[in-house]
């Protein structure tokens, strides 16, 4: 499961945070073996700032599933200030954390502006490099002159993650485990785990490619039911489009407001990028999603405000899987 904490008009993040405990617990429950969460920032309608603050919360109410960032963004933080932070979570939940990697800043450029403290952007050339120095630290490589207590010997597993062909073959040429963001471009998903296989070197991280495509579900006793509950994710991607995020309406509220064409088509487009539907629809569906792009692990997100709503679609979704 990949959480990404949402907030609702009618909550707020510390009541957010609660409910993804509670999901996290739930989801052990289930079977799942990954829980991740993802770093957003500057988004009034989505809790998770800082994935390794949440890990530990996480990983100290779970007992055996994997807790791991979907993922840390690493153009926001300094390659040692990662390194310390998982370091010391995989000492301290030994063999349970998974760090996934981004490239992407997962917010806006001003945002990314104060993140960084710097103006400038980070170029494709810095990103492998960045890696380089964070996988440094915990390998105890003697280049690195700063010892990121406790990361040396203490190294999470790492997934590279991304929604292009770019990361694919970054993964690829690494040796590492690729995540792909099918809920972010579902259009190149299957080109893209190609891509990683072909191209993918053994390293003494993996013998063999590993791919796992990450999507958007929305799971109800009934198709109708489901659509109405997807309504305000579909919303909030109009809402980004605008450049005026906000907290995620309630499914009432989406439904009632009237939009556009050019909003409209917008709304389509993104309903279109969410598996949803009734139990037997969501279940051949995302097999076939799975047949069709060879991932050897699924990870699903259920971007629903309301907690309830959020554990029914992944609770049905679990059980119709774990039944295939």
């Amino acid at each position: 499961m990949l959480d990404l904490v949402p907030i609702g008009e009618e909550t707020d993040a510390a009541t957010a945070l609660a409910a993804s405990v509670d999901l996290a617990k739930q989801a052990e429950a289930m079977g799942h073996r990954r829980y991740w969460v993802a770093e957003h920032h500057n988004m009034p309608g989505i809790a998770s700032s800082a994935p390794a603050v949440l890990i530990a919360r996480l990983a100290a109410a779970t007992e055996t599933m994997h807790i791991g960032s979907g993922g840390v963004m690493l153009p926001n933080h300094p390659p040692l200030v990662v390194a310390e932070q998982f370091g010391m979570l995989t000492a301290m939940f030994p063999g349970r954390v998974d760090l996934g990697i981004g490239r992407a800043p997962g917010t806006d450029p001003v945002t990314a502006r104060a993140l960084r403290r710097s103006a400038g952007p980070l170029s494709v050339e810095d990103f492998p490099a960045q890696l380089d120095e964070l996988c440094g630290y915990f390998d105890g490589q003697p280049e690195n002159l700063v010892n990121a207590v406790p990361a040396a010997g203490n190294r999470p597993e790492i997934w590279l993650l991304g929604s292009s062909g770019y990361s694919a073959r970054l993964a690829a040429r690494l040796g590492w485990p690729f995540a792909f963001a099918h809920h972010i471009n579902p259009l190149d998903a299957a080109a893209a785990i190609a891509l990683y296989r072909h191209e993918f070197r053994s390293s003494s991280i993996l013998d063999s490619p590993h791919a796992m495509l990450c999507t958007s579900v929305v799971c109800a006793r009934d198709t109708e039911h489901a659509r109405y509950l997807a309504g305000p994710l579909a919303l909030s991607r109009l809402n980004l489009r605008r450049g005026k995020p906000k907290p995620l309406a309630s499914p009432k509220t989406a439904a009632q407001l009237e939009h556009n064409s050019i909003e409209q088509t917008i709304i389509d487009e993104a309903m279109a990028t969410i598996t949803l539907g009734d139990q037997a629809t969501v279940a051949k569906r995302l097999s076939e999603l799975v047949e069709r792009t060879g991932a050897d692990e699924l990870m699903v997100t259920s971007m629903l405000a309301d907690p309830a709503d959020r554990l029914t679609s992944h609770s049905l979704v679990a059980e119709a899987m774990a039944a295939r």
